[in-house]
This record gives structure tokens, sequence and C-alpha cells, in this order.
């Protein structure tokens, strides 16, 4: 069976499960004798003038026909004909209508944080599922952080035996001035041990899973930033090599990965190398975010480096760490993309910026040349409060209603056209420092996501705020916050 039609018989047995467990319907194909009178026609034309993601739906009494050039629009078109069904009433109800639809931005994204608070893996399919349901094709996977580190590295028994588990967790908002005070007793913990990873048997069942429904996994690896918990278990990457441990609350650290050491690159590279096999994404997350060069600008083998490299400062010594892992990522015909502060130094040849300090981020790399992702903090981090409510779950802070995602723009107004270009979309990013069950995510998630879903795929000119509230009060998501706004 070659591609093509391997791709067309997932298709139909995915369509059919649907059908079956969401309609109510058990579906027949022709061949076994199906119901001329109700049809529903998958056409798959190569040479159709249509986009990798375009389709065209029509509804009629007696036939529906979804027709694209590619398997991709097929499955979108089915998603758009799932939500137009009205299985409420005793018999199943579809309006007639004819639909011509394609995406606006190519990259249309959402996040998921697992290293503060790990979930399972049939939530992570969940967690896909939603995002097929709405034509998001990009699933963000933060695997690695201070905190833990979530996937199977053969190579590196350690992050598994060490790296994946931390000695308690804060039960409260924790509050880092008191640990610059001294006085980290008066933050609260639960004194428990906590901790997991995903196998790589799971990852593989999860990638494959997220195929199946035109998303693509892209896992993210931290560095050079954030690797406390890879610290604790392999001491000799860091600066002064001893004394590290898994970080048990929340913030940013001093201690990071060497970057004079070159057993740091080798321990990335063939972390990284097995990561490439788990997941087939052109594009690998390296992170960079949030890097505190303290013990750089300290440490003699770092300033052995800047002085070798001819590196002015510590910044372009995050530059240059970049910079080496991109080269060895595009020499296996793999894509970087790092958090805004990759930025600083000089952002390496090929780089997709994810910017979410704010927009400036991304208007400077896409003056550059560079693809950008917006995901600007205050327009798209689920993790805040979304309702003033006192009955609002504990969270991070700050204040995210819906209208304010809904009405979010990812191109700015500052960038001429061809600039504009490299807007390649949008995502939103879910942090999960207190988010600690898959209701407190689904929560948090719901109704923004579908906010999101629009801001990605339709025309600005055609999104209407009034309209899209009409739509979400008739399909009852999450309508308690949906009063509010």
């Amino acid at each position: 069976m070659n591609s093509h039609d391997l791709a067309a018989t997932e298709l139909l047995s995915y369509i059919s499960e649907v059908i079956v467990n969401s309609w109510g319907i058990q579906p027949k194909n022709k061949v076994e004798g199906g119901d001329d009178k109700k049809e529903l026609h998958l056409i798959i034309d190569a040479d159709a003038d249509l986009g990798l993601e375009e389709y065209l739906l029509s509804i009629t009494p007696e036939l529906i026909t979804i027709t694209a050039s590619q398997t991709q629009g097929v499955f979108w078109g089915f998603q758009t004909l799932n939500q137009l069904v009205d299985s409420s009433q005793t018999s199943l109800s579809i309006p007639c209508a004819t639909i011509h639809d394609f995406p606006r931005f190519e990259y249309r994204g959402l996040h998921l944080d697992v290293a503060r608070h790990m979930f399972s893996v049939d939530f992570i399919k969940k967690y896909i599922d939603l995002m097929a349901s709405y034509k998001l094709n990009k699933f963000h996977w933060h695997l690695t952080d201070d905190q833990g580190w979530r996937i199977e590295i053969k190579g590196y028994p350690k992050l598994q035996e060490i790296s994946a588990y931390r000695a308690q967790t804060p039960v409260a908002r924790y509050r880092s001035w008191l640990k610059r005070l001294g006085l980290d007793w008066l933050n609260t913990f639960d004194g428990k041990p906590y901790g997991g990873y995903y196998s790589q048997d799971e990852i593989k069942e999860v990638v494959e899973y997220a195929r199946k429904r035109h998303v693509t996994i892209i896992p993210e690896i931290e560095m050079p930033g954030h690797s406390l918990a890879v610290l604790a278990a392999y001491p000799e990457l860091g600066c002064h090599g001893s004394n590290y441990q898994t970080a048990t609350h929340w913030g940013t650290f001093d201690d990071i990965f060497c970057a004079g050491n070159e057993e740091t690159f080798a321990f990335l590279e063939n972390v990284l190398a097995e990561v490439m096999d788990l997941f087939p994404s052109e594009y690998i997350h390296i992170g960079g975010d949030e890097t505190r060069k303290k013990k750089w600008r300290a440490c003699p083998r770092c300033q052995a480096r800047m002085n070798e490299e001819r590196l002015v400062d510590a910044n372009a010594l995050q530059s240059y760490f970049v910079g080496r892992i991109e080269k060895f990522l595009n020499s296996k015909k793999r894509q970087i993309i790092g958090w805004d502060e990759i930025l600083e130094g000089g952002l390496a040849p090929n780089a997709v910026v994810m910017s979410w300090r704010g927009i400036e981020g991304g208007i400077e790399s896409a003056r550059l040349g560079h693809n950008v992702i917006m995901t600007p903090e205050n327009e798209l981090y689920f993790n805040f409060h979304q309702s003033l409510k006192q009955t609002e779950p504990l969270a991070i802070g700050k204040y995210l209603p819906l209208q304010k995602v809904y009405q979010y723009e990812p191109i700015p107004e500052v960038l001429t056209d061809e600039q504009a270009k490299y807007i390649w979309g949008a995502q939103a990013n879910v942090w999960t420092e207190y988010l600690k069950t898959p209701a407190e995510v689904e929560y948090m998630v719901f109704p923004r996501v579908l906010a999101l879903a629009e801001i990605v795929w339709t025309p600005a000119s055609k999104k209407n705020y009034i309209h899209f509230i009409s739509r979400l009060h008739a399909s009852k998501v999450n309508s308690v916050l949906i009063e509010e706004h």
C-alpha cells in the first residue's frame, strides 16, 4: 500500500470511528451496500485547484461531499461537518450549506507543560483530539525544565532515575522574594516526592496518534537555562559541578549548562539524537528563555570559550551556544524554534522565533527575515486567571479574559506586507505550575482555546466577537465564563 492509499485508509477509519461514537450511526461503504439516499462522499483530487489544507464542503438533503487536494483538507472539512451536527434531538440533524474554507495561518499551535505537572498518555491523546477538533495542528510538548525531565533517554539513565523527580512541590503561590531574604521556610510545600516520565514507547504511541489526526508534535528540550533537573543527575555539565538538586519551586535559577564544557554539547547532541528518533517533526524547540548568565561570567571555562571565539559578552556566548545546537540539528535536516531570548547576542541563521515577552521579539525577527510564532503572554497564556470570580482556581497570576484572547491580532501593524509574511502563526501556552489535574487544565483551556482557533484560522476581516459569543452560548461550552464577558 502506497502512502496515499494508507493516508486515505487512515482517514476513513478515523471518520468512521467519529460517526459511530459521536453520531450514533453505523456507516457503510458503498461496497457494503450503503444507503444511496444518504451519502457522505470524500473526494481527494490531487488535480483540484485547492491548497494543502483547503476544502469544499457541500451539504444537501441527500448528499454530503467534502472535496480537497490532500487528506488534510478532507480531515479539516470533516471537523467542520462534525461541528454542524446536532445530535441533541431524537434524530440527527445537519443544516444544508456550502462552505469553501482554508486556514489563515500555517502554524496553529497549542502548548502543554508537563515538566511542572505530568499528565497521562490518555489525557495527552484527549488534548490532541481537542486540537484536531478545532483545526489546531501543532502541539508544543514542553518536556523538560528545572522541576522535572519527562522523556526517557536511554543513553542517560540518570535522567529517569534522578532528573524526573523532585523532593516536593509548592501548594500555594511560591514567593521568590522570600527565598532571596533567606525565608524559604515561609513558603508552603507538600513534602511529597513528585515525578515520572514518558517511556520511549509511550512517546511513539502519542506521536503516531497525533499523526493520524494531522497534528505535528514539536518537542521542547530546554537549554541552556531551565536545566537544573539535568544538573542534579549530571553535575559535571554545570559551571561548578556539584550540589545541584531538581528544583522544588517555580521561577528561574542561576545554575545552567556550562557553555565552556565540551561535555555539555556532547550530552545535548546525544539527547537530541534520541529525541529526533522519536519525533519526526522538522522542528525541535530548544528553549533559550530566561537564561541567567551570572555563572557564565564567573566560570573559567566559559570565559575561556569567550576568548577563543572572540565573543564580546555573555549574550554573545548564548548566541554561540544556540548556534552550535542549530548547526547540529540542521545537519540532521531539522530546524530549531526558540523563545525570543535567542535574539540576544545575535539570531542563529535559520532559527524560528517564538515571541512570548510581548510582540517586540516577533517584530524584530520578522524584519530580519525569520519565521515567527506569536505567543505573547498577556494575550495567549492560558495559565492566567480567566475570570474575576472568587471561585477561580489558584493560578500564577494576571487576568486574561476570553474577549482579550479573541481580539488578539497576530500580525503587528508596524510590519510591511513583505515582513508580515514571516508571521508563521500563533500559539497559546498552558504552563502547569498550579495545574495538577486534567480537569484543571481543561478549565483553563476552555473556552479560550476556541478563541485561539478563530485567531489562527479565520480571516481577520470575518471575525466578530458578538457572533462568536452567540455560537459559544449555543454550544454551551463553559457558559459560566462566557456570561462574565
